[in-house]
Order: C-alpha cells, then structure tokens, then sequence
C-alpha cells in the first residue's frame, strides 16, 4: 500500500509537470513520499499514521503544490484508525483535520472544506465496517473453537466412561468364573475322589465356557459384534453356579420383567460381584439374594453370613465394590456395602425402574 500510493503520486506529479504551481522539489517530493510511508505502520500505529498523513495534506494542498492523489494515503489513514480505534477517536482526528485545513488559509471554498469532510467520514464508516466484520469472523471463530473443545471433551468423557465400563464387566465376568473355578479345583484336589474330581470338572466346565461367552460379550463391544446381553432374568444360573462351589444360595422374588436395559445390566452385575466376593472373600457357607420391585424402584439386596472379618479400608480400596457403586450411580440409583448387624455382609442396592440414561453394556 505505501509503494502503490507513492507510485502513484509520482507518476501523478510527473505528468503534471506543466501544471501551474508551486515546483515539486524538493518540500513537495519529500510531503509525498512521507505520507506514502506512514502508511507502513498504519496497522500497529494507527494514530501516528494518521497524524503524519494530515499533517503532509495539510502542509501539501494548501501549499500551492499541484493537485495530486496523495489525498489517497489521508483516507486509508483515516479508514484504518477508524477500524482500529473507536469511533468518537476517528470522528475527532476528522475534525482536527478539516479544522487545520480551515486554520491554514486554503484558497478552496467552503463547498471543497464540505465535500473533503464527506469524504473523511466515509472513510471512517468504512473503517467501522471494517471493523465490525473483523469481530464478527473472529467471534464465529472462537464459538467454532470452543465448539470443537466441546466435542472433544465429550469425547473424551466417553472414552473414559467406555473404557471404566469395559474395565467393571472384565472385572465382574473374571473375578466370579474364575473364583468358582478355583474353588471347585480346591474342592477336587483336597477330596481326591474320583466321583468328585469328575463333579469339580464339569462345574469347571460349565463355569469355563460361561466365563468365555461373557467375555466375547465385553470384548465384543469392541469389535461392534452384537452378542446377547446378560440381564436379571439370567440370575437363577449365577445362583445354580454359586451353588456347585459349595455354598448354599437362597433366592427370593422372581426377576422382574420390563427393566431399562442398562438397570437389568447394573442389577445382574451386582448380584454377580456380590456372589463373587462371597465365595472369594467372606468364607460364606450361606447367601441370601433378594429381589423386589417397590413403586419405581429395584431393590437389590444379597446378605451372607461370611466369618472373615470385613476392613473398612478393604471396602474402600476394592475394585468389586466401587465398581458397583458406580454401576448403580450411573443409572441414577444407589447402593450401600457393609458388615451386617448380625454379621455376615450385606449389600442393597436400589436402582430406579423408570427411564434412565443409557449407558452402553
């Protein structure tokens, strides 16, 4: 810009030449090629720029020069301070420089002094045009990038509830298999008998193949496989299975229908977890699972009466339990794990039946 309006005053006094008027050089030269280079810092200096500008026109046209385009480097000035600044700054410079004009003596008419101010002031609108398009492309950029935060936050959440969840069921399908299966191979080898060993090796069986199936269900989320979801109404086979290791499993109400998908999942896993930890953990002999439905609520409750003594600081740290926690808090519900009164341990969980958020298996 600073070169193309000094090119184009130069050529301009050049081709002038035989025009009446004050000569060019060397005061004339030296007003044009300043006011075409303050146009260079017409962006980080607005004001500067448009103070050296005005102050060349004014010293340039009222000083008998021939007329020339250098009126041209006073309007991008005043465009640019205007975007730049705020209005009332670029109405005031306007009327500084239509008043220095004034101040000088210029032989122009007040018609001229009239249009010059037009002139300027379109120029200022312009640069307010400018301006407001410049912060209307810059907010539609921030919203575009707090947007595409926004989609990568909840992505990442996600990710993370996904990979939590997928983490809880390896845990449940994992931890319950292969502790009956520990449990009956206990059993067969401290017994030694044939008859038992054979007994031990198809509850292994059963409990081996059960544990494969439930893992290609986890894992096959991964893959996009769809496989059959494991739901309460499976709850009497995690009864049957407890039962080949050795412990005595009462089941009370029957698995109520009509569940929302992810709370027949959270309810079946938290039997699952609460058999586990039994088997593992309490040294039970006799388990009591309990299922009833109140209003709009699953009750849930599996109590043992295990011998070993519970840890608080166990509870806290284990992974069955949190992992229950959160499986009932993600479907709006809640559960409670502690020693019972008449000892044992117990674990309620209430989980609402109405429609819940859904959570993926």
């Amino acid at each position: 810009m600073p070169v193309a309006v000094v090119a184009l005053d130069v050529v301009w006094a050049v081709t002038s030449e035989a025009t009446p008027g004050r000569p060019m050089w060397p005061v004339g030269w030296l007003l044009v090629a300043l006011s075409g280079v303050a146009l260079a810092v017409r962006r980080s200096r607005p004001l500067v720029a448009l103070a050296v500008t005005a102050a060349c026109a004014v010293a340039y046209y009222p000083g008998g020069y021939p007329d020339s385009p250098m009126g041209l480097a006073l309007i991008v000035a005043v465009i640019g301070a205007a975007r730049r600044c705020r209005r009332p700054v670029a109405v005031v410079a306007v009327a500084v420089i239509l008043a220095a004009f004034l101040a000088v003596g210029d032989d122009r008419g007040l018609e001229e002094l009239l249009a010059l101010g037009i002139i300027l002031l379109t120029a200022v609108t312009a640069g307010e045009v400018l301006r407001n398009r410049q912060e209307r492309l810059a907010a539609a950029e921030r919203r575009a990038t707090e947007a595409e935060r926004s989609r990568e936050d909840e992505a990442h959440r996600r990710a993370t509830e996904e990979r939590l969840r997928i983490a809880r069921d390896l845990h449940d399908v994992a931890a319950h298999q292969i502790s009956l299966i520990n449990v009956q191979a206990g059993a067969a080898l401290h017994r030694r008998d044939p008859e038992t060993a054979f007994a031990a090796l198809e509850a292994i069986r059963a409990a081996s193949k059960e544990a494969l199936r439930e893992m290609r269900t986890v894992l096959g989320v991964l893959r996009q496989v769809d496989e059959p979801a494991v739901s309460l109404s499976g709850v009497a086979d995690l009864v049957a299975r407890a039962r080949t290791a050795g412990l005595r499993v009462r089941l009370t109400g029957d698995p109520p229908g009509d569940l929302p998908p992810a709370v027949d999942l959270a309810g079946y896993r938290i039997v699952q977890e609460s058999l586990t930890n039994a088997v593992r953990h309490a040294r039970a002999t006799e388990v009591t699972v309990s299922l009833r439905r109140t209003g709009t609520e699953l009750e849930v409750e599996i109590v043992d009466d295990g011998a070993e003594p519970v840890d608080a600081s166990r509870i806290r740290a284990g992974n069955g339990i949190r992992g229950m926690m959160e499986r009932a808090a993600a479907v709006g519900g809640r559960l409670t794990a502690a020693p019972g009164t008449d000892g044992g341990f117990r674990v309620q969980a209430r989980l609402p039946t109405s429609a819940t958020p859904e959570v993926p298996r």
